[in-house]
């Protein structure tokens, strides 16, 4: 499919914060948005409904694991799923990816999309580039190596991260302001009632906790080393409550395990249940998580968060640590001069009256869909 008009609008448009949203051409026709990771629900949620707003179709596609079609559910999202998770073994990485990529491609061929959209599915790009669908990936961990076997038409990333780390040509990347949590975090409403569904106490301390991403290619075995020293560091201190949001099932029986009195006695929780992960931090006094998008959140919520990710360490991540936002903790010793294990205040928290993160990338969305949909041929 030809690029060239798509490529002469982003040379003009590249690296701005706000773009006029594209109107022509949207009615009827549908961008296909795939789900691959249980962050992607809440980040896409509010792009769905503006662009559903401006006419357009979405067809909403979800990779059954991590959580993904039961957040999904939570929210009223109707996706199709397609496809699991196999594993973190490389060979049969591999295999899941031709798996899901051959599934993924009848809903596709029957939607006719103007353009496949997502945040870092390989799967949806293998499917979409083999259908010669105009493919948009966005990123905002620039160490991700999810183009090993194809590259998308364009990328859109936060604005701190630099064009040189984006392994495509500048006039092929796109930017927007702030972090990618920036997306949904301002339309946040907190609901009370968690810390009791949860059977904690308002005088105790509530810290949430997410594991290292074990299964992840960026995967470095010293945040596992440093998650456990601080579920042991936290043990010792009698207010705390620990709630910990493991990323797969087998992840939850593996911490269950290896800390069984802890667990009976619910001082460390595992919940059974979906729950909303925005509330839960929001009702937390503290978080600490292994890197990733829980991370962000508290950031972007004002929470007190302390990151034990031990990889190679993004740009966002850089850019939050160097204004106050969050502690990047490097070794154990550091838990005791750096973690404050304390309550926290609440306040009221308010939605920003400007979406100024959700509008430019809607609108790069629009853009890029509506000029695809008039390069096709008649």
């Amino acid at each position: 499919m030809p690029l060239e008009l798509l490529e002469e609008q982003n040379k003009k448009t590249a690296g701005a914060e706000t773009l006029e949203p594209e109107r022509s051409g949207s009615a009827g026709q549908t961008v296909w948005i795939d789900l691959d990771n249980s962050p992607h629900v809440p980040f896409f949620r509010p792009i769905i409904q503006q662009l559903q707003a401006r006419g357009y179709n979405v067809l909403l596609t979800a990779r059954d694991c991590f959580q993904v079609c039961g957040l999904a559910e939570q929210v009223h999202l109707d996706c199709k799923p397609i496809g699991k998770h196999y594993g973190k073994h490389r060979i049969m990485k591999l295999l899941g990816l031709v798996i899901r990529s051959a599934q993924l491609l009848p809903s596709a061929l029957r939607a006719r999309p103007v353009l496949a959209v997502s945040h870092g599915s390989r799967s949806q790009l293998v499917a979409a580039t083999l259908l010669r669908i105009p493919t948009l990936q966005i990123a905002d961990y620039e160490f991700a190596k999810i183009w090993a076997i194809v590259r998308p038409n364009w990328s859109m990333t936060p604005a701190m991260i630099p064009n040189d780390a984006i392994k495509l040509s500048a006039d092929r990347i796109l930017k927007y302001p702030g972090i990618k949590e920036d997306v949904y975090v301002p339309s946040f409403q907190p609901q009370e009632g968690i810390r009791q569904e949860l059977g904690i106490a308002e005088s105790e301390i509530l810290v949430t906790m997410r594991p290292p991403a074990s299964e992840a290619h960026y995967h470095n075995p010293d945040s596992d080393k440093l998650f456990q020293a601080s579920i042991a560091y936290l043990a010792n201190i009698p207010e705390v409550r620990m709630v910990v949001l493991p990323r797969t099932p087998k992840q939850g029986h593996e911490i269950a395990a290896k800390w069984p009195e802890l667990h009976s006695s619910r001082k460390l929780l595992i919940p059974e249940i979906v729950l909303d992960g925005l509330n839960l931090i929001w009702h937390s006094d503290l978080v600490i998580s292994g890197g990733g998008t829980m991370n962000r959140e508290a950031a972007a919520l004002g929470i007190p968060v302390y990151s034990v990710f031990r990889g190679a360490i993004g740009a966002v991540d850089k850019y939050l640590a160097a204004n106050g936002r969050m502690v990047l903790l490097e070794s154990p010793a550091e838990l005791a001069t750096k973690l404050s294990v304390r309550r926290r205040h609440r306040i009221a928290h308010h939605s920003a009256a400007e979406q100024t993160t959700l509008e430019t990338v809607t609108n790069h969305i629009a853009n890029l869909a509506g000029m695809s949909s008039r390069s096709k041929p008649a």
